[in-house]
């Protein structure tokens, strides 16, 4: 009471220290931000100026990623979601610019098309009907998710029309004349017939054309398109994992074997393994294919109540005793008819639990009678798609394919027997028409306790990584990894929005903490993710769109220019003016090439050659070429004929043929493409993601 008292009396002091307190980490947070704290919490993206709300950008991810299923990342999601909403809104501006706009015929016919099929807005003909399409609107008008879902889809609709019409625009403007086709034709068919002579690049070691450094920066700066890459950061990495030690295995081992002889005494072995063990008791029969690898071979020797064990399987130990023996086959072949609980689109009545026993029991009985009537039956009664066609029928099928009812009264039973039998899927009514190659079996209860750390082990493990952060920040990375033992792994290119580290899995702690504007090249930082504790160093940082540094561009660039070298060394050993005599300045031969195609410009013994082969059909007949740099080598020729194609009365296959390379789904990713590029944005998703 006195401290209550207390706080009574000092009350509107503590509501002005709380009160100032607020303030400053109001305050803090906006100069810290640049004031424009609510606009990058609340906005996603700003695209030409339109801005994509955060938290509606965020409730179509969560969507996308539940339709996606289990398996699906947020990364993976926000890709997908971001780019239909990047098109959706450049798309719209530029219909709004151009005056486009989706009238209500437009959408009634769109609808009419998309909903052609569905039932609910068909009359009793099977047409569909704009009157029950205005009764469905009106009937979910008092239903806040239909209408949501509602108004959404025809969003998306309105969003693929003005898309269409937009594309449609563009296509129109795409048209294809006699002349393109005619063009076509002859750069498909016309022929060229030249000698050549040809230097390979090979002939010249490229321990001969070094590239330096300067000479790749200076050509990257040169092709700054070709080589700009979003931000990006380079990190290295140790981990510890929190592993159990030699002595923690041990340790787990003597403990299960200590559970042996009480194992041995067990009358009820089921619940003295659902009791003791990590995973359940699991009631089946095991053929020696289906025993894990520590058990085949050996189990089947054990006697029925004696146990085997401890043994290790991955990072469990285990003990295993024998339940039971028998022989059963190895496969068998049965048919029934499924009575569903619940609705049966057969028979198209709708059955309870016990409705549905009853009549599998009234089938049951008349099949005693008379087995001659399975497959009218099957085709009356049964609802298992897959086998009704089949007449209810099974082929041979192994142990574990059927659910475990199913399973055990074909598997265990003998050939001929007719029973009912409960599965989730309803009442089975089964004969077993075949049993074949029997084989001996083993039921087995297991005992598996998995392998964990000691807390001793976790403190050890802990206090080892600790101690690398400490040593690493102030001290050499690398020096500090091998004095451990250890080695760091790099991992570079690491995008502002990537989810997943190689080696390390999808983490987004690590990347946020290498972009975050406090972290700096060197910084090094530890990381608890799952049982591992990650201490990573940031090697690069670049938070801007750059050009790729020498060693990412190395690869790209050092042919080209190695290429380049080589074939100014060869022009400048090449002397003499005609074939002839530049042939036998570089110890080479004349040679002829005859029909050649711009379509198709490749040069017997060279390879494609684009250039060369477009330089022949630009050179007159029994003109020759100054000296070409083709793709393989130095290259000089002669055009000994052009010979071109007769033309055509009609060319509709060659414009058939463009035209096709102008589909609308072409134009559309081309026509994004194009306006994304000339865009405005500012993605903001990485300061949320």
């Amino acid at each position: 009471m006195a401290i209550l008292n207390s706080i009574r009396k000092r009350g509107i002091f503590l509501i002005l220290i709380i009160a100032l307190a607020l303030f400053a980490f109001i305050l803090s947070d906006i100069i810290n931000k640049g004031g424009r704290s609510s606009e990058l919490e609340d906005t996603a993206a700003i695209i030409n100026g339109e801005e994509i709300s955060r938290t509606e950008f965020m409730t179509k991810v969560d969507d996308y990623q539940r339709a996606l299923g289990p398996n699906a990342n947020t990364s993976q999601a926000m890709n997908v979601v971001w780019d239909r909403e990047l098109k959706n809104v450049l798309f719209k501006q530029q219909a709004e610019e151009l005056g486009i706009m989706i009238g209500d015929d437009q959408l009634n016919d769109r609808l009419a098309l998309a909903l052609a099929n569905n039932p609910n807005f068909q009359d009793e003909n099977g047409i569909f009907s704009q009157g029950k399409l205005v009764e469905y609107i009106a009937s979910i008008q008092g239903n806040a998710a239909a209408k949501q879902q509602w108004d959404e889809y025809i969003e998306g609709v309105k969003e693929s029309l003005i898309q269409n019409s937009y594309v449609n625009l563009v296509r129109s403007g795409m048209v294809t004349t006699k002349a393109d086709a005619a063009q076509q034709y002859h750069f498909e068919n016309d022929k060229a017939n030249i000698e050549y002579v040809f230097v390979p690049y090979t002939k010249i070691a490229d321990e001969e054309v070094p590239v330096t450094d300067a000479e790749i920066e200076k050509y990257i700066r040169a092709n700054p398109d070709r080589f700009e890459v979003d931000p990006l950061v380079d990190i290295e990495y140790v981990s510890f994992e929190e592993a159990p030690s030699l002595e923690d295995m041990e340790e787990a081992k003597t403990n299960i074997a200590n559970l042996v002889e009480d194992f041995k005494a067990a009358e009820d072995d089921e619940f003295f393994v659902n009791d003791n063990s990590d995973f359940n008791y699991v009631d089946s029969w095991y053929y020696n294919r289906n025993l894990p690898e520590a058990l085949k071979d050996t189990i089947l020797n054990v006697s029925v109540g004696e146990v085997y064990g401890p043994y290790k399987v991955e990072e469990t130990y285990n003990i295993s005793k024998v339940v039971a023996k028998r022989q059963l086959p190895d496969s068998v072949e049965a048919r029934h008819i499924l009575i569903p609980t619940g609705f049966n689109r057969t028979d198209s009545i709708s059955r309870t639990k016990e409705q549905a026993k009853a009549t599998a029991d009234s089938i049951l009985s008349v099949l005693k009678a008379d087995k001659s009537k399975f497959e009218n039956l099957v085709k009356q009664f049964s609802s298992d798609a897959g086998s009704i066609e089949k007449g209810g029928h099974y082929d041979w099928y192994a142990y574990g394919t059927m659910v475990p009812a199913f399973r055990d009264f074909t598997f265990e039973g003998n050939v001929g027997d007719l029973g009912v039998v409960e599965s989730r899927f309803g009442y089975h009514i089964i004969e077993v028409e075949g049993q074949k190659n029997p084989q001996t079996v083993v039921k087995v209860a297991t005992v598996t306790k998995e392998i964990e750390p000691s807390e001793a082990t976790l403190s050890e493990v802990f206090s080892e990584s600790a101690k690398f952060e400490e040593a690493a920040r102030k001290g050499d990375f690398s020096k500090v990894a091998e004095d451990k033992g250890l080695t760091p792994k790099p991992v570079n290119k690491i995008g502002e929005l990537d989810g997943n580290l190689p080696g390390i899995g999808n983490n987004r702690t690590i990347i946020n903490w290498a972009f975050e504007e406090g972290t700096n090249v060197g910084d090094v930082k530890r990381f608890n993710i799952n049982d591992t504790y990650v201490i990573a160093r940031l090697t690069r940082k670049s938070t801007k769109k750059a050009l790729m540094s020498v060693s990412e561009a190395s690869s790209i660039v050092t042919p080209i220019l190695r290429k380049e070298k080589k074939a100014q060394k060869i022009k400048e050993t090449i002397s003499g003016t005609t074939l002839q005599e530049v042939a036998t300045s570089q110890n080479v031969t004349v040679k002829t090439e005859n029909a050649l195609t711009r379509a198709t410009p490749t040069i017997a013994g060279a390879g494609t050659e684009p250039l060369v082969v477009g330089k022949a059909f630009g050179t007159a007949v029994g003109e020759t070429t100054d000296l070409i740099e083709g793709e393989k080598g130095v290259y000089k020729l002669r055009v000994l004929a052009i010979n071109k194609a007769p033309e055509l009365d009609n060319y509709a296959a060659y414009e058939t043929q463009l035209k096709g390379g102008a589909s609308a789904a072409t134009v559309n990713n081309t026509v994004f493409k194009a306006l994304k590029k000339a865009a405005e944005i500012e993605d903001n998703r990485a300061k949320f993601y």
